[in-house]
Protein backbone atom coordinates (compact mmCIF):
# COMPACT_ATOMS: atom_id res chain seq x y z
CA UNK A 1 0.00 0.00 0.00
CA UNK A 2 2.84 2.63 1.00
CA UNK A 3 4.44 2.03 -2.40
CA UNK A 4 0.87 2.16 -4.04
CA UNK A 5 0.82 5.46 -2.15
CA UNK A 6 3.89 7.31 -3.22
CA UNK A 7 3.09 6.91 -7.25
CA UNK A 8 0.88 10.07 -7.32
CA UNK A 9 3.62 12.10 -5.80
CA UNK A 10 6.51 10.22 -8.19
CA UNK A 11 4.53 10.63 -11.41
CA UNK A 12 3.63 14.16 -10.58
CA UNK A 13 7.12 15.19 -9.57
CA UNK A 14 8.35 13.39 -13.02
CA UNK A 15 5.46 15.70 -15.26
CA UNK A 16 6.51 18.50 -13.42
CA UNK A 17 10.41 17.84 -14.08
CA UNK A 18 9.40 17.22 -17.85
CA UNK A 19 7.10 20.52 -17.97
CA UNK A 20 9.84 22.22 -16.70
CA UNK A 21 12.71 21.13 -19.40
CA UNK A 22 10.09 21.59 -22.16
CA UNK A 23 8.92 24.85 -21.21
CA UNK A 24 12.59 26.28 -20.65
CA UNK A 25 12.95 24.46 -24.08
CA UNK A 26 10.00 26.34 -25.73
CA UNK A 27 11.24 29.29 -23.85
CA UNK A 28 14.65 29.44 -24.75
CA UNK A 29 14.02 28.29 -28.80
CA UNK A 30 11.05 31.04 -29.28
CA UNK A 31 13.65 33.81 -27.36
CA UNK A 32 16.59 32.67 -30.25
CA UNK A 33 14.10 32.45 -32.83
CA UNK A 34 13.07 36.28 -31.57
CA UNK A 35 16.63 37.74 -31.60
CA UNK A 36 17.61 36.20 -35.11
CA UNK A 37 14.48 37.21 -36.65
CA UNK A 38 15.99 37.85 -40.28
CA UNK A 39 14.48 41.67 -40.69
CA UNK A 40 12.35 42.77 -43.38
CA UNK A 41 14.40 42.64 -46.86
CA UNK A 42 17.50 40.85 -44.89
CA UNK A 43 19.76 39.09 -47.00
CA UNK A 44 18.29 34.90 -47.62
CA UNK A 45 20.93 32.46 -46.44
CA UNK A 46 20.86 28.29 -46.19
CA UNK A 47 19.26 27.11 -43.27
CA UNK A 48 20.31 27.22 -39.71
CA UNK A 49 19.84 25.54 -36.38
CA UNK A 50 18.66 26.97 -33.34
CA UNK A 51 21.64 28.25 -31.12
CA UNK A 52 24.19 26.82 -33.31
CA UNK A 53 23.15 28.48 -36.87
CA UNK A 54 25.37 27.06 -39.28
CA UNK A 55 28.35 25.36 -37.71
CA UNK A 56 27.42 21.59 -38.92
CA UNK A 57 26.10 22.25 -42.37
CA UNK A 58 28.76 24.03 -43.60
CA UNK A 59 32.45 22.72 -42.51
CA UNK A 60 35.17 25.82 -41.44
CA UNK A 61 37.60 24.74 -42.65
CA UNK A 62 36.04 25.13 -46.09
CA UNK A 63 34.43 28.16 -44.98
CA UNK A 64 37.78 29.84 -43.92
CA UNK A 65 38.87 29.04 -47.83
CA UNK A 66 35.74 30.03 -48.85
CA UNK A 67 34.76 27.18 -51.13
CA UNK A 68 31.35 27.17 -49.75
CA UNK A 69 30.36 30.46 -50.34
CA UNK A 70 30.89 30.14 -53.91
CA UNK A 71 28.52 27.66 -54.07
CA UNK A 72 26.35 29.68 -52.33
CA UNK A 73 26.18 32.79 -54.11
CA UNK A 74 25.15 31.14 -57.07
CA UNK A 75 22.04 29.99 -55.28
CA UNK A 76 21.45 33.32 -53.39
CA UNK A 77 23.51 35.85 -54.97
CA UNK A 78 26.58 38.17 -53.97
CA UNK A 79 24.62 38.71 -51.25
CA UNK A 80 23.28 36.43 -48.59
CA UNK A 81 23.44 35.45 -44.68
CA UNK A 82 24.92 32.98 -42.30
CA UNK A 83 24.32 32.00 -38.76
CA UNK A 84 27.81 31.64 -37.18
CA UNK A 85 26.74 30.46 -33.63
CA UNK A 86 25.05 33.28 -31.58
CA UNK A 87 24.91 36.10 -34.29
CA UNK A 88 23.83 36.33 -38.14
CA UNK A 89 26.64 37.56 -40.77
CA UNK A 90 26.14 39.16 -44.43
CA UNK A 91 28.68 37.36 -47.02
CA UNK A 92 29.61 39.82 -49.99
CA UNK A 93 30.54 38.52 -52.89
CA UNK A 94 32.14 39.69 -56.24
CA UNK A 95 34.38 42.62 -56.83
CA UNK A 96 31.12 45.41 -57.60
CA UNK A 97 29.82 44.36 -53.91
CA UNK A 98 32.91 44.01 -52.05
CA UNK A 99 33.80 47.63 -53.03
CA UNK A 100 30.82 49.26 -52.45
CA UNK A 101 31.16 47.85 -48.59
CA UNK A 102 34.49 48.80 -47.96
CA UNK A 103 35.04 51.52 -50.13
CA UNK A 104 31.97 53.31 -51.12
CA UNK A 105 30.39 52.84 -47.77
CA UNK A 106 34.01 52.81 -46.15
CA UNK A 107 32.70 54.40 -43.03
CA UNK A 108 29.87 52.29 -42.29
CA UNK A 109 31.59 48.87 -42.30
CA UNK A 110 34.83 49.92 -40.93
CA UNK A 111 33.92 48.28 -37.41
CA UNK A 112 35.21 45.14 -36.17
CA UNK A 113 33.35 42.10 -35.38
CA UNK A 114 34.38 41.35 -31.51
CA UNK A 115 33.58 37.79 -31.11
CA UNK A 116 33.74 35.54 -27.03
CA UNK A 117 36.84 33.87 -28.40
CA UNK A 118 38.89 37.46 -29.44
CA UNK A 119 37.30 38.70 -26.64
CA UNK A 120 38.76 36.56 -24.20
CA UNK A 121 42.42 36.58 -26.28
CA UNK A 122 42.95 40.58 -26.16
CA UNK A 123 39.36 42.19 -25.13
CA UNK A 124 39.36 44.00 -27.98
CA UNK A 125 42.27 46.13 -27.85
CA UNK A 126 44.65 45.96 -30.13
CA UNK A 127 45.18 47.39 -33.95
CA UNK A 128 43.07 44.43 -36.01
CA UNK A 129 40.51 43.89 -33.29
CA UNK A 130 39.70 47.31 -31.95
CA UNK A 131 36.71 49.64 -33.06
CA UNK A 132 35.58 53.35 -32.51
CA UNK A 133 38.03 56.29 -31.43
CA UNK A 134 40.22 53.98 -29.90
CA UNK A 135 40.67 51.64 -33.15
CA UNK A 136 40.86 55.93 -34.72
CA UNK A 137 43.45 57.11 -32.78
CA UNK A 138 45.78 53.54 -32.91
CA UNK A 139 45.68 53.47 -36.49
CA UNK A 140 46.78 57.08 -36.94
CA UNK A 141 49.21 56.83 -34.34
CA UNK A 142 50.94 53.37 -36.03
CA UNK A 143 50.30 54.59 -40.07
CA UNK A 144 52.60 58.36 -38.89
CA UNK A 145 54.66 56.18 -36.67
CA UNK A 146 55.58 53.52 -39.78
CA UNK A 147 56.53 56.89 -41.96
CA UNK A 148 58.42 58.56 -39.67
CA UNK A 149 60.42 55.59 -39.54
CA UNK A 150 60.85 55.16 -43.13
CA UNK A 151 57.94 52.97 -44.55
CA UNK A 152 57.06 53.76 -47.42
CA UNK A 153 60.13 55.45 -48.54
CA UNK A 154 63.66 54.73 -50.11
CA UNK A 155 65.41 54.75 -46.95
CA UNK A 156 64.58 51.41 -46.15
CA UNK A 157 65.95 50.08 -49.34
CA UNK A 158 69.26 49.77 -48.08
CA UNK A 159 68.08 47.75 -45.50
CA UNK A 160 66.52 45.13 -47.50
CA UNK A 161 68.77 44.78 -50.19
CA UNK A 162 71.31 44.50 -47.73
CA UNK A 163 69.33 41.73 -46.14
CA UNK A 164 68.93 39.83 -49.41
CA UNK A 165 72.66 39.84 -50.23
CA UNK A 166 73.32 39.01 -46.32
CA UNK A 167 71.06 36.41 -46.13
CA UNK A 168 69.09 35.19 -49.06
CA UNK A 169 71.31 34.92 -51.63
CA UNK A 170 74.28 32.93 -50.63
CA UNK A 171 71.21 30.53 -48.94
CA UNK A 172 70.41 29.48 -52.87
CA UNK A 173 72.98 28.90 -55.19
CA UNK A 174 73.89 25.15 -56.58
CA UNK A 175 72.63 23.35 -53.63
CA UNK A 176 68.51 22.25 -52.96
CA UNK A 177 67.13 24.67 -50.33
CA UNK A 178 64.07 22.62 -48.11
CA UNK A 179 61.51 24.65 -47.32
CA UNK A 180 60.24 22.95 -44.08
CA UNK A 181 57.93 24.13 -40.56
CA UNK A 182 60.43 26.96 -40.58
CA UNK A 183 60.53 28.27 -43.68
CA UNK A 184 64.03 30.16 -44.66
CA UNK A 185 62.49 32.80 -46.48
CA UNK A 186 60.07 33.13 -43.38
CA UNK A 187 63.15 33.30 -40.90
CA UNK A 188 65.20 36.10 -43.35
CA UNK A 189 62.21 38.48 -43.37
CA UNK A 190 61.54 38.40 -40.20
CA UNK A 191 65.01 39.25 -39.59
CA UNK A 192 65.08 41.65 -42.45
CA UNK A 193 62.27 43.52 -39.92
CA UNK A 194 64.33 43.10 -37.01
CA UNK A 195 67.09 45.47 -38.13
CA UNK A 196 68.30 48.75 -35.87
CA UNK A 197 65.85 51.63 -37.45
CA UNK A 198 63.44 49.11 -38.79
CA UNK A 199 59.45 50.41 -37.39
CA UNK A 200 58.77 47.98 -35.29
CA UNK A 201 61.73 46.84 -33.14
CA UNK A 202 65.11 44.78 -33.44
CA UNK A 203 65.01 43.78 -30.13
CA UNK A 204 61.36 43.09 -29.41
CA UNK A 205 60.71 41.10 -32.65
CA UNK A 206 63.96 39.55 -32.39
CA UNK A 207 63.28 37.89 -29.04
CA UNK A 208 59.63 36.73 -30.14
CA UNK A 209 61.04 34.97 -33.25
CA UNK A 210 64.45 33.61 -31.46
CA UNK A 211 63.25 32.91 -28.33
CA UNK A 212 65.50 31.42 -25.49
CA UNK A 213 66.15 27.94 -26.00
CA UNK A 214 63.38 25.51 -24.51
CA UNK A 215 60.95 28.26 -24.42
CA UNK A 216 58.00 28.08 -27.25
CA UNK A 217 56.68 31.74 -27.37
CA UNK A 218 56.80 31.69 -31.19
CA UNK A 219 55.17 33.33 -34.11
CA UNK A 220 54.98 29.41 -35.02
CA UNK A 221 52.81 29.06 -32.01
CA UNK A 222 50.71 31.55 -32.98
CA UNK A 223 50.21 30.04 -36.95
CA UNK A 224 49.48 26.56 -35.07
CA UNK A 225 46.65 28.52 -32.49
CA UNK A 226 44.96 30.35 -35.27
CA UNK A 227 44.53 27.15 -37.46
CA UNK A 228 42.17 26.03 -34.65
CA UNK A 229 39.89 28.70 -35.09
CA UNK A 230 38.71 26.81 -38.32
CA UNK A 231 37.77 23.84 -36.00
CA UNK A 232 33.90 23.54 -35.14
CA UNK A 233 35.07 23.63 -31.29
CA UNK A 234 35.49 27.57 -31.55
CA UNK A 235 32.99 28.12 -33.76
CA UNK A 236 30.95 26.19 -30.68
CA UNK A 237 32.53 28.96 -27.97
CA UNK A 238 31.21 31.56 -29.86
CA UNK A 239 28.04 30.26 -29.28
CA UNK A 240 28.21 29.51 -25.64
CA UNK A 241 30.84 31.33 -24.80
CA UNK A 242 29.65 30.58 -20.75
CA UNK A 243 29.22 27.00 -21.41
CA UNK A 244 32.87 26.25 -23.68
CA UNK A 245 34.77 27.99 -20.90
CA UNK A 246 34.03 25.42 -18.40
CA UNK A 247 34.98 22.06 -20.21
CA UNK A 248 38.01 20.83 -21.42
CA UNK A 249 39.39 20.63 -24.86
CA UNK A 250 41.19 22.20 -27.99
CA UNK A 251 39.65 25.38 -27.95
CA UNK A 252 41.99 25.93 -24.48
CA UNK A 253 45.04 25.58 -26.34
CA UNK A 254 44.75 28.84 -27.97
CA UNK A 255 44.40 30.69 -24.77
CA UNK A 256 47.20 29.30 -23.15
CA UNK A 257 49.46 29.90 -26.26
CA UNK A 258 47.94 33.16 -26.82
CA UNK A 259 48.77 33.90 -22.94
CA UNK A 260 52.21 32.67 -22.83
CA UNK A 261 52.86 34.98 -25.93
CA UNK A 262 52.04 38.31 -24.48
CA UNK A 263 53.48 37.74 -21.23
CA UNK A 264 56.44 37.01 -23.11
CA UNK A 265 56.48 39.75 -25.30
CA UNK A 266 55.18 42.09 -22.32
CA UNK A 267 58.51 41.25 -20.95
CA UNK A 268 60.20 42.04 -24.00
CA UNK A 269 58.96 45.57 -24.09
CA UNK A 270 60.09 46.11 -20.55
CA UNK A 271 63.50 45.55 -21.28
CA UNK A 272 63.11 47.64 -24.04
CA UNK A 273 62.28 50.34 -21.97
CA UNK A 274 64.98 49.92 -19.07
CA UNK A 275 67.38 51.81 -22.23
CA UNK A 276 65.03 54.10 -23.46
CA UNK A 277 65.63 57.66 -24.96
CA UNK A 278 62.93 59.49 -25.45
CA UNK A 279 65.05 62.20 -27.51
CA UNK A 280 66.26 59.54 -29.56
CA UNK A 281 63.38 56.76 -30.27
CA UNK A 282 64.78 54.13 -32.07
CA UNK A 283 61.54 52.19 -33.45
CA UNK A 284 57.78 51.90 -32.84
CA UNK A 285 57.86 50.70 -29.42
CA UNK A 286 59.93 53.80 -28.18
CA UNK A 287 57.49 56.12 -29.69
CA UNK A 288 55.05 54.55 -28.47
CA UNK A 289 56.28 54.80 -24.57
CA UNK A 290 56.19 58.68 -25.66
CA UNK A 291 52.96 58.73 -26.49
CA UNK A 292 51.65 56.78 -23.48
CA UNK A 293 52.88 59.66 -21.24
CA UNK A 294 52.00 62.61 -23.91
CA UNK A 295 48.18 61.16 -23.90
CA UNK A 296 47.68 60.22 -19.98
CA UNK A 297 44.80 62.44 -20.13
CA UNK A 298 43.11 60.54 -22.71
CA UNK A 299 42.40 57.39 -21.12
CA UNK A 300 39.44 56.15 -23.94
CA UNK A 301 42.41 56.05 -26.78
CA UNK A 302 44.13 53.68 -24.69
CA UNK A 303 47.89 54.24 -24.64
CA UNK A 304 48.86 52.37 -22.24
CA UNK A 305 51.41 49.16 -22.03
CA UNK A 306 48.56 45.98 -22.20
CA UNK A 307 47.41 47.65 -25.53
CA UNK A 308 50.98 48.57 -26.74
CA UNK A 309 51.32 44.34 -26.45
CA UNK A 310 48.35 43.84 -28.54
CA UNK A 311 49.39 46.59 -31.48
CA UNK A 312 52.95 45.15 -31.67
CA UNK A 313 52.00 41.58 -31.87
CA UNK A 314 49.71 42.72 -34.57
CA UNK A 315 52.26 44.50 -36.83
CA UNK A 316 55.14 41.87 -36.41
CA UNK A 317 52.54 39.24 -37.46
CA UNK A 318 51.03 40.94 -40.47
CA UNK A 319 55.17 42.52 -41.52
CA UNK A 320 56.53 39.00 -41.11
CA UNK A 321 53.99 36.10 -42.42
CA UNK A 322 51.97 37.93 -45.02
CA UNK A 323 55.37 38.59 -47.29
CA UNK A 324 57.39 35.53 -46.84
CA UNK A 325 54.15 33.48 -47.47
CA UNK A 326 53.72 35.56 -50.80
CA UNK A 327 57.54 35.04 -51.59
CA UNK A 328 57.49 31.24 -51.49
CA UNK A 329 54.46 31.45 -53.52
CA UNK A 330 56.50 33.55 -56.07
CA UNK A 331 59.22 30.97 -56.22
CA UNK A 332 56.83 28.11 -56.80
CA UNK A 333 55.17 29.97 -59.41
CA UNK A 334 58.72 30.43 -61.07
CA UNK A 335 60.03 26.87 -61.04
CA UNK A 336 56.38 25.96 -62.59
CA UNK A 337 56.23 28.74 -65.05
CA UNK A 338 59.88 28.69 -66.76
CA UNK A 339 58.72 30.80 -69.75
CA UNK A 340 57.90 33.40 -67.25
CA UNK A 341 60.98 33.40 -65.12
CA UNK A 342 62.76 34.09 -68.44
CA UNK A 343 60.96 37.26 -69.34
CA UNK A 344 61.36 38.12 -65.96
CA UNK A 345 65.32 37.88 -65.97
CA UNK A 346 65.43 39.73 -69.84
CA UNK A 347 63.57 42.77 -68.03
CA UNK A 348 65.89 42.52 -65.26
CA UNK A 349 68.77 42.22 -67.58
CA UNK A 350 67.64 45.25 -69.69
CA UNK A 351 66.72 47.70 -66.60
CA UNK A 352 69.17 46.82 -64.46
CA UNK A 353 71.84 44.45 -65.74
CA UNK A 354 74.21 42.57 -63.01
CA UNK A 355 76.10 45.36 -61.83
CA UNK A 356 73.58 47.13 -59.59
CA UNK A 357 71.73 46.28 -56.88
CA UNK A 358 67.62 46.73 -57.71
CA UNK A 359 65.77 50.36 -57.06
CA UNK A 360 62.19 50.80 -56.14
CA UNK A 361 62.80 53.61 -58.84
CA UNK A 362 63.27 50.69 -61.49
CA UNK A 363 59.84 49.25 -60.92
CA UNK A 364 58.58 52.10 -63.78
CA UNK A 365 60.55 50.72 -66.13
CA UNK A 366 59.39 47.24 -65.76
CA UNK A 367 56.25 46.58 -66.10
CA UNK A 368 56.43 42.41 -66.16
CA UNK A 369 57.81 41.92 -63.20
CA UNK A 370 55.79 44.30 -61.78
CA UNK A 371 52.95 42.36 -63.25
CA UNK A 372 54.29 39.23 -62.19
CA UNK A 373 54.63 39.97 -58.55
CA UNK A 374 50.97 41.30 -58.93
CA UNK A 375 49.56 38.21 -60.36
CA UNK A 376 51.08 35.83 -57.27
CA UNK A 377 49.52 38.18 -55.30
CA UNK A 378 46.12 37.72 -57.34
CA UNK A 379 46.36 33.91 -57.60
CA UNK A 380 48.04 32.58 -54.37
CA UNK A 381 45.53 34.33 -52.08
CA UNK A 382 46.76 33.71 -48.68
CA UNK A 383 44.36 35.57 -46.99
CA UNK A 384 41.04 34.74 -48.86
CA UNK A 385 38.20 36.14 -45.87
CA UNK A 386 40.34 38.84 -44.59
CA UNK A 387 39.15 39.47 -40.73
CA UNK A 388 34.51 40.22 -40.32
CA UNK A 389 33.95 43.83 -40.44
CA UNK A 390 30.72 45.45 -38.59
CA UNK A 391 28.31 47.76 -39.68
CA UNK A 392 28.54 50.72 -37.94
CA UNK A 393 24.90 51.84 -38.45
CA UNK A 394 21.78 51.02 -40.66
CA UNK A 395 22.69 51.29 -44.41
CA UNK A 396 21.44 49.31 -47.90
CA UNK A 397 23.84 47.41 -49.72
CA UNK A 398 22.49 45.43 -53.20
CA UNK A 399 19.11 46.74 -52.46
CA UNK A 400 18.99 44.51 -48.98
CA UNK A 401 18.70 46.50 -45.74
CA UNK A 402 21.34 45.49 -43.36
CA UNK A 403 21.17 46.68 -39.68
CA UNK A 404 23.69 48.24 -37.49
CA UNK A 405 25.86 45.36 -35.82
CA UNK A 406 25.45 42.89 -38.93
CA UNK A 407 28.36 41.31 -39.27
CA UNK A 408 30.18 41.14 -42.66
CA UNK A 409 32.67 39.03 -44.20
CA UNK A 410 33.80 40.22 -47.33
CA UNK A 411 34.89 37.34 -49.76
CA UNK A 412 38.06 38.69 -51.52
CA UNK A 413 38.85 35.33 -53.35
CA UNK A 414 35.42 36.45 -55.12
CA UNK A 415 37.36 39.33 -55.93
CA UNK A 416 40.20 38.58 -57.11
CA UNK A 417 38.93 35.62 -59.00
CA UNK A 418 36.15 37.91 -60.29
CA UNK A 419 34.97 36.15 -63.87
CA UNK A 420 33.74 39.83 -64.63
CA UNK A 421 37.35 40.75 -63.83
CA UNK A 422 39.69 38.86 -64.75
CA UNK A 423 40.57 37.04 -68.20
CA UNK A 424 41.45 33.65 -66.70
CA UNK A 425 41.14 33.89 -63.09
CA UNK A 426 41.76 30.10 -62.51
CA UNK A 427 45.27 30.75 -64.17
CA UNK A 428 48.37 32.18 -63.40
CA UNK A 429 48.57 35.08 -66.05
CA UNK A 430 50.43 37.72 -65.60
CA UNK A 431 49.33 39.90 -68.54
CA UNK A 432 46.05 40.18 -66.01
CA UNK A 433 47.72 43.11 -65.09
CA UNK A 434 49.58 44.40 -68.77
CA UNK A 435 47.87 46.59 -71.57
CA UNK A 436 47.89 45.80 -75.12
CA UNK A 437 51.85 47.65 -75.42
CA UNK A 438 52.85 45.33 -72.32
CA UNK A 439 52.60 48.59 -70.30
CA UNK A 440 51.50 47.60 -66.67
CA UNK A 441 47.86 48.28 -65.35
CA UNK A 442 46.69 49.06 -62.08
CA UNK A 443 43.52 46.71 -61.52
CA UNK A 444 40.87 47.95 -58.76
CA UNK A 445 39.62 44.36 -58.35
CA UNK A 446 43.20 43.87 -57.14
CA UNK A 447 42.59 43.20 -53.20
CA UNK A 448 44.70 41.20 -51.37
CA UNK A 449 45.57 43.89 -48.58
CA UNK A 450 41.72 44.44 -48.73
CA UNK A 451 40.05 47.76 -49.21
CA UNK A 452 38.53 50.87 -47.23
CA UNK A 453 39.47 52.25 -43.95
CA UNK A 454 40.71 48.70 -42.60
CA UNK A 455 43.61 48.43 -45.51
CA UNK A 456 46.62 46.75 -44.13
CA UNK A 457 48.60 48.85 -42.54
CA UNK A 458 51.62 47.68 -44.17
CA UNK A 459 50.60 47.66 -47.58
CA UNK A 460 53.31 50.09 -48.79
CA UNK A 461 56.10 48.15 -46.50
CA UNK A 462 55.30 44.70 -48.27
CA UNK A 463 54.84 46.01 -51.84
CA UNK A 464 58.56 47.56 -51.54
CA UNK A 465 59.89 43.97 -49.95
CA UNK A 466 57.94 41.82 -52.63
CA UNK A 467 59.93 44.14 -55.40
CA UNK A 468 62.84 44.11 -54.16
CA UNK A 469 62.99 40.67 -52.84
CA UNK A 470 61.66 39.25 -55.44
CA UNK A 471 63.70 41.09 -58.11
CA UNK A 472 67.20 40.54 -56.33
CA UNK A 473 66.70 37.23 -56.25
CA UNK A 474 65.94 36.87 -60.01
CA UNK A 475 69.29 38.82 -60.75
CA UNK A 476 71.00 37.01 -59.42
CA UNK A 477 69.36 33.24 -60.03
CA UNK A 478 67.37 30.73 -61.98
CA UNK A 479 65.22 28.64 -59.84
CA UNK A 480 63.72 25.17 -60.75
CA UNK A 481 62.56 21.97 -59.17
CA UNK A 482 64.78 19.24 -58.22
CA UNK A 483 64.90 16.08 -61.21
CA UNK A 484 61.39 14.37 -61.36
CA UNK A 485 59.91 16.96 -59.16
CA UNK A 486 56.71 18.57 -60.05
CA UNK A 487 56.30 21.35 -58.04
CA UNK A 488 52.56 21.24 -55.61
CA UNK A 489 50.40 23.71 -54.81
CA UNK A 490 48.48 22.00 -52.21
CA UNK A 491 48.48 24.71 -49.04
CA UNK A 492 48.46 24.65 -45.19
CA UNK A 493 46.40 26.75 -43.35
CA UNK A 494 48.00 29.07 -40.55
CA UNK A 495 48.05 32.42 -40.38
CA UNK A 496 47.48 32.53 -44.10
CA UNK A 497 47.39 30.20 -46.81
CA UNK A 498 50.80 29.09 -47.25
CA UNK A 499 52.62 26.05 -49.71
CA UNK A 500 53.41 22.79 -48.25
CA UNK A 501 57.06 21.97 -47.19
CA UNK A 502 58.81 22.07 -50.86
CA UNK A 503 62.23 21.59 -52.56
CA UNK A 504 63.96 24.32 -54.83
CA UNK A 505 66.97 24.26 -56.49
CA UNK A 506 68.73 27.55 -57.64
CA UNK A 507 71.97 28.21 -59.57
CA UNK A 508 73.84 31.18 -60.83
CA UNK A 509 72.70 33.06 -63.66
Amino acid sequence: MGILNALPTFFSQWLDATSLFIFLLVFLLAADYIKNRAPKNFPLGPWSLPFVGNIFNIDPLKLTLSLPLVQLAERYGNIFSLRLGRDKAVVVNGFKMVKEALVNQGDIFAGRTLTPVFERINRGQGLSMSNGYMWKQQRRFAMSTLRNFGVGKKTLESTILEETNLHMLPLFPNLHVHFDECPTTFVTHLSMICQSGHPISHHVALALSHPPQGRPYTLTLISFSLSLFLQRFLQLYNAFPTVMKQLPGRHNDIFRNYKKVVAFLTQQIQTHRENWEPSEPRDYVDSYFAEIIKRHNDPEAQFDDENLCYCTLDLIIAGTETTSTTLRWALLYMMKHQQVQEKVHEEINRVIGQARQPSMDDRPNMPYTDAVIHEVQRISNIVPLNLPRLTTRDTTLGGYFIPEGTQIIPNLTSVLFDKNEWETPDSFNPHHFLDASGEFVRKEAFMPFSAGQRICLGENLAKMDLFLFFTSLLQKLTFHSPAGVEPSFDFQVGLTLSPLPFQICASMR
